[in-house]
């Protein structure tokens, strides 16, 4: 039994001492014992306790090419004025030993352990009528082979179906798609059901001997694709019958960000979970496939989804607890589309990309969705209102800060011409949101913060406003509706009815916009909100994140 808090080493010394004569297996004990005292074999097992130790630590390098950074900095310190310091580390960059250090780091982080076999020879006899058998030896831990098989249906053969990009099978450059299997191990195949094969080779430990015949086709050398998705919906494939492969299939949730490394399967594609320590491409369906699998379900559920954000009046009288109406836009050019055609459409995937703002760029738009009765309110003089209202003016109040103000003649007329994202009347005063208003603020390179119904997204999901979408969410306990004269703001005149509305708002929210939402900002306490929403703001600005890669291109 060979322990690794005892060490390899130890462990082979201690097989060594157990060894007791035998008559019959004299020579089989004289080879063990020469073959345990070599010290070619020591060493080998100093290496392998190395190795262990490092997978165990899992270290993760920051660069895989080190050596093209340390070129690239002697050449801008060249280029640039020197002085001691600058001297000196040109002359520490140039040194052969660093230059060694750094190729032998880029090595293993790039993981270029393969040996480069020669090509073949040019008289290769081409008429060769025999089968090519290729024998296969792999060595692999507890992971999987990292390929699927099919059955061939005219001919019965076993067919590797597909190579999971950073498998064993993958990494070894042995086992192409299209192969023929024959042979597991010493045994035949060919009789056998694909599953119980899979079930062979899943249960395969250390080494692996597999006996191939070569596909005819040329192996595909394509470079890895640097195609990101996110996914607009949970995928479990251990609960999908319709997967080739269930221990294949990777596991993922709505918001997840997938990078394609493969579309050669027009059904299954191979994705990695951007941030995954695991270097293994798992099995995720491509979006015609899953489109295919969820019309029928979708078709029938499009007469039970009902969205309905009603918000009501009440004694917490909030700034915007007004009933807002969507503006009639019918036969409008460019029109959003409608929420009931909306909800035809199949959230699959959608492509994305790294994009953080540049200095000369205007900012981006942060877009407030709420539930009912949980309004935030927050001023500064970097967030300028985009809400007009015919209210007048009380004394406190700034023109531009917290409103708009202009007649109720000039908003009537503003109505008239659709130029409200959405509007509505509170105690005999028109509000209203319009797109001019929001180009307005940003174009003074100011933070714009809308707080608008769901519904709006669909004007303003635009690559020229690239709204970054901020779900304010109540944390809602049973007992709030006892808690008479609760400190909470959030929770000041909410009633059991209104907690209920609460709870609908939010799951139906979550349902029909969650994909589009970058943040759930979860907070019983006002204060605390606004401190959260606050930081919030300041990282849009500064930190990198995944938006449609449409958004991108136009910058």
């Amino acid at each position: 039994l060979i322990v690794s808090s005892t060490g390899l080493q130890h462990t082979l010394a201690l097989l060594t001492s157990q060894l007791h004569p035998d008559a019959k297996h004299k020579e089989d004990l004289v080879f063990l014992k020469d073959v345990f005292s070599e010290k070619s074999l020591a060493y080998l097992m100093k290496i392998h306790e190395k190795l262990r130790q490092y997978e165990r630590q899992s270290p993760t390098p920051v660069l895989h090419s080190a050596s093209c950074l340390a070129e690239d900095l002697a050449e801008e310190i060249q280029n640039g004025p020197m002085e001691g310091d600058e001297r000196e580390l040109l002359l520490l960059l140039s040194a052969p030993h660093l230059k060694a250090i750094l190729a032998a780091h880029d090595t293993v982080a790039q993981k270029n352990f393969d040996p480069v076999l020669p090509p073949l020879p040019d008289e290769v006899d081409d008429e060769l009528e025999e089968e090519s058998v290729k024998i296969v030896r792999l060595v692999k831990n507890k992971e999987p082979l990292g390929a699927t098989i099919r059955r061939d249906e005219v001919t019965g053969a076993v067919i590797v179906a597909r190579i999971m990009r950073g498998g064993a099978a993958d990494r070894s450059g042995l086992v192409h798609v299209g192969d023929e299997l024959r042979e597991v191990n010493g045994n035949l195949i060919i009789h056998k059901r694909p599953d119980e094969i899979s079930q062979i080779l899943s249960q395969s430990q250390g080494s692996i001997t597999l006996k191939i015949i070569p596909a005819v086709a040329e192996e595909d050398r394509l470079k890895e694709s640097k195609v990101y998705l996110r996914a607009l919906f949970d995928y479990t494939p251990f609960e999908d019958k319709a997967t080739p492969c269930q221990e294949a299939g990777l596991p993922f949730k709505r918001g997840d960000i997938l990078q394609v490394v493969s579309q050669d399967d027009a059904t299954w594609w191979q994705a990695k979970r951007v941030g995954d320590s695991n270097l293994r491409a798992a099995l995720i369906p491509s979006t015609q496939f899953q489109e295919s699998a969820l019309s029928c379900v979708l078709y029938l559920s499009v007469p039970h989804i009902c969205l309905s954000f009603r918000v009501t009046v009440t004694s917490a009288g909030l700034r915007r607890s007004f009933c807002l109406s969507r503006k009639d836009r019918q036969g409008s050019p460019g029109e959003p589309r409608t929420p009931d055609s909306a909800l035809l459409d199949f959230l699959i995937y959608e492509e994305v990309t790294r994009y953080q703002p540049r200095p000369s760029e205007r900012p981006r738009l942060v877009v407030k969705l709420h539930c009912v009765h949980v309004i935030l309110g927050i001023v500064s003089v970097n967030f300028l209102s985009t809400l007009d209202t015919t209210r007048a003016k009380k004394s406190h109040e700034r023109e531009g800060v917290e409103y708009n103000f202009i007649t109720k003649q000039a908003f009537e007329a503003d109505i008239q011409s659709n130029i409200f994202i959405e509007y509505g009347e509170y105690k005999d005063h028109f509000y209203g949101t319009s797109l001019e208003a929001i180009r307005s603020v940003l174009d003074r390179n100011k933070i714009c913060l809308v707080d608008v119904q769901p519904e709006a997204l669909k004007i303003l999901w635009t690559a020229e406003f690239k709204p970054y979408v901020i779900f304010v969410k109540p944390r809602i306990h049973e007992s709030h509706c006892k808690r008479h004269g609760s400190s909470s703001s959030l929770s000041v005149g909410i009633t059991e009815e209104d907690l209920q509305e609460m709870r609908q708002s939010a799951v139906l929210m979550g349902e029909r916009y969650g994909h589009l939402v970058d943040r759930v900002l979860v907070k019983e306490d006002l204060a605390s909100a606004c401190v959260e929403l606050r930081d919030i703001l300041q990282r849009v600005e500064t930190e990198v994140h995944w938006v449609p890669i449409g958004w991108a291109r136009t910058t």
